[in-house]
């Protein structure tokens, strides 16, 4: 009977231990799964852009509308004015021979006219240099340089980086008389941690051999993609022929037909996968070494859209009710009524139009 007594007492002693250990690994999985969804998710609490095109010349006239296609991009996606620094080495718009004054497109329907009034041009023509470009970057600027020419970022801003223009075996050209060299942006970008201007950088270019751009890059919590590997040329898509040149090139075209499918489900993971060797004659690629997250879960909207941030209360506010018509108010708790011809001038803004 003893016995018995002893075995019923391990018997609950052994549940009790099973029960503990169970419970403990499910706490230790949620943890795990906590953080795990902790890392995959941006810390910062606000994005930038700086936006280049570096090329002179009419017959690159799809270098300024690959720019002006992403400034328009990051303006609608929720990134303000304030925060976006738009670099232009050319005025195309009133090229002398730019057959359509004052108007740039990314497509021959020209159904998107991308140098409207809205567009706030930072740096034009000659003030597009390497040494400005490094300046941006790094906030060293001359004396009575303006706010709208400064990245005033911190240690919270993502920032999106892209460039378009000429370039080769680790440079970009500028102007066509200077370069930018890889080893000149991986040193930028060392510079910048140190002094804590960013969180993360995504970092794009368009160009030939786009890859060895960032060949040098060493500093933590940036991602880099480009438009082709060593030895490979990047190539536009399609010309218009009134204007006698192309007027978007492939990895730009295919990059904003990505996200205007996707909205804001497009992550980089799926960008990649997207912008496929059939799509832009020649090989896209993407460094992720130095960059913490997995970029299957990284959105897009993580570096080219606007930063919400919503503070909670659970204070309550004595309920006041509204005053009715029986009232000595004059006020009308109507809504006020919409005519026929308002209601049809209403319409949803959409984030970017499928003109591909």
């Amino acid at each position: 009977m003893r016995s018995l007594s002893v075995l019923a007492v391990a018997l609950v002693v052994l549940a009790a231990v099973s029960h503990l250990l169970g419970t403990a690994a499910a706490a230790a999985a949620a943890t795990a799964k906590k953080a795990a969804s902790a890392a995959s998710e941006s810390s910062h609490t606000n994005n930038w852009a700086l936006i280049v095109d570096t090329s002179l010349f009419f017959f690159n006239y799809r270098h300024a509308a690959n720019a002006l296609s992403m400034y328009r991009t990051v303006k609608q996606l929720g990134i303000p004015d304030n925060q976006i620094i738009l670099m232009l080495a050319d005025d195309m718009a009133c090229h002398k021979s730019n057959p359509l004054k004052a108007q740039i497109f990314n497509n021959r329907n020209r159904q998107i006219e991308l140098y409207g009034d809205t567009v706030e041009v930072d740096y034009r023509g000659e003030e597009v240099t390497v040494e400005n470009f490094l300046r941006v970057l790094l906030g060293r600027h001359t004396p009575g340089t303006p706010a709208s020419k400064r990245l005033d970022t911190n240690e919270g801003s993502n920032i999106f980086i892209y460039m378009s223009g000429h370039g080769g075996d680790e440079f970009l050209k500028f102007q066509d008389t200077e370069e930018l060299s890889s080893q000149d942006i991986a040193g930028a970008f060392e510079q910048m941690r140190v002094k804590k201007r960013f969180n993360e950088i995504f970092f794009a270019v368009d160009t030939c051999q786009a890859a060895t751009m960032y060949n040098h890059f060493d500093t933590p919590g940036i991602v880099a993609a480009g438009s082709s590997t060593r030895n490979e040329n990047s190539y536009s898509h399609h010309s218009d022929g009134h204007l006698g040149t192309a007027v978007i090139d492939r990895f730009t075209y295919y990059m904003l037909e990505f996200m205007d499918r996707r909205g804001d489900k497009a992550n980089l993971g799926d960008l990649m996968r997207y912008l496929t060797p059939q799509r832009l004659m020649s090989t896209a690629a993407m460094d992720t070494s130095k960059f913490s997250r997995p970029v299957k879960s990284v959105a897009l909207t993580d570096f080219l859209g606007s930063v919400l941030k919503i503070d909670t209360t659970v204070a309550t506010a004595p309920y006041k009710p509204l005053e009715t018509r029986a009232s000595k108010s004059t006020d009308s708790v109507d809504p006020p009524k919409t005519t026929q011809q308002q209601a049809q001038q209403v319409r949803p803004y959409p984030i970017y139009e499928a003109t591909f």
